[in-house]
């Protein structure tokens, strides 16, 4: 008995140290290879997506992944990329951090797609850089002008829009030089993206020797924005900058002007501005918004940009039900560099020869008279800002 208990003592060790010896064992090449071209077969392209499809930030979300998917969709009736289709997982985050955290590990662990594309919102990307890095995945195309994003350079991270930076620079300049303001609050969701919009508002603020008479605030996903407005009321600002997302904004505004309190309201382009005018209804004329694409439509003098007129006209084929937007909009530009970088990487692809092949893209025409440029050291590809204003419950350009 005691034999057969050391003899399978023994056998035990032995298979332990089997076992232990190819876990521990360098990967051959040929698995480095298959893990640089993961996602990639013959006839596909296999591309993850995190962003609110539900909740209070769900109409942004659809909007982004409806104007993608049109170009994408377009691009695969056309024969894909060198053969190639590109098909996108699409999972609903809500707004979560830890529920993109948990998508993007499916994505890539269990998923394993060769990029991730068109995020949304600042909470939730920032929670999934460590995982980025880690996996030396690209991203592309985030909803989101968060600064983090993009200083210092992260190669994995590729921005298209421009940041919030630039567009509270832009509110700021608008109110101070052209509105003659000087009186000027900040409204802003409690969290990292309402955070970056505040830091580049008392930035902006600042090169004009001025700063915010008053912040408020709420927390994200919540609508309780009555102690926020209160201390912005009694600071008698002329201006509020608007850091938020279109349901409690609006709120804000209804609860001012039912209270007699009618300053200019200014909301960065995040706010999901025809959500927002539509909530608004008569209450929204004169409302500010800037945007970070050209008008998703045209007005009384001009026909849309040719870029715009593609994103029309594909939209209406591919999600006939669907109204153009600015975020739809800016998806359907995302999808346009995702694409124009898969192209130029060749059918030899692999995650890094598509990241050098978006930093060789330079004054690229989307066909919207605004140049998009990456580079070693540019992670942002279109730096433009545009004013809009609400009237008669449209968006309307200032120019």
């Amino acid at each position: 008995m005691k034999k057969i208990l050391k003899k399978t003592a023994v056998a035990i060790c032995q298979i332990f140290v089997f076992f232990l010896f190819f876990a521990c064992s360098p990967p051959q090449q040929s698995t480095v290879i298959q893990e640089n071209k993961t996602g990639i077969t013959d006839t596909g392209i296999l591309i993850g997506s995190s962003l609110a499809l539900a909740g209070h930030a769900g109409y942004l979300g659809t909007q982004m992944l409806q104007g993608a998917m049109s170009y994408i969709r377009h691009i695969n009736d056309s024969g894909g990329i060198l053969g190639r289709k590109i098909n996108l997982i699409a999972l609903d985050d809500s707004y979560d951090p830890t529920q993109c955290l948990y998508n993007t590990q499916q994505l890539i662990l269990a998923k394993q797609v060769f990029a991730l594309f068109s995020y949304l919102v600042t909470p939730t990307t920032m929670r999934i850089i460590p995982l980025i890095n880690d996996a030396k995945i690209p991203l592309v195309g985030m909803f989101t002008g968060a600064n983090r994003l993009r200083q210092p350079v992260n190669r994995y991270l590729i921005n298209i829009r421009a940041s919030y930076y630039q567009e509270t620079r832009a509110a700021v300049d608008l109110l101070v030089n052209k509105k003659n303001i000087d009186k000027i609050a900040v409204f802003y969701q409690y969290d990292e993206y309402g955070f970056d919009g505040l830091r580049g508002a008392e930035i902006a603020l600042k090169k004009h020797g001025l700063i915010p008479v008053a912040k408020g605030s709420y927390i994200r996903g919540t609508l309780d924005v009555e102690a926020g407005l209160e201390k912005i009321m009694q600071s008698d600002a002329q201006a509020v900058v608007m850091i938020g997302t279109y349901d409690p904004c609006a709120k804000f505004i209804h609860l001012a002007r039912a209270r007699g309190y009618n300053p200019i309201f200014h909301n960065v382009s995040f706010v999901g501005s025809k959500e927002l005018a539509r909530r608004l209804g008569p209450a929204g004329e004169g409302v500010i918004v800037t945007q970070v694409v050209p008008p998703p439509h045209s007005d009384i003098q001009t026909e849309p940009l040719p870029g715009v007129r593609q994103y029309l006209s594909l939209l209406k084929q591919y999600y006939p039900d669907s109204k153009p937007s600015f975020v739809g909009l800016e998806g359907y530009l995302n999808a346009r560099i995702l694409v124009e970088g898969l192209r130029r990487s060749g059918k030899n692809i692999t995650r890094e020869k598509f990241i050098q092949a978006i930093e060789s893209i330079n004054n690229y025409d989307l066909g919207i008279q605004n140049l998009l440029s990456f580079g070693k050291n540019d992670n942002q590809g279109l730096d433009n800002v545009y004013y809009t204003i609400i009237k008669n419950g449209e968006l309307v350009l200032l120019k």
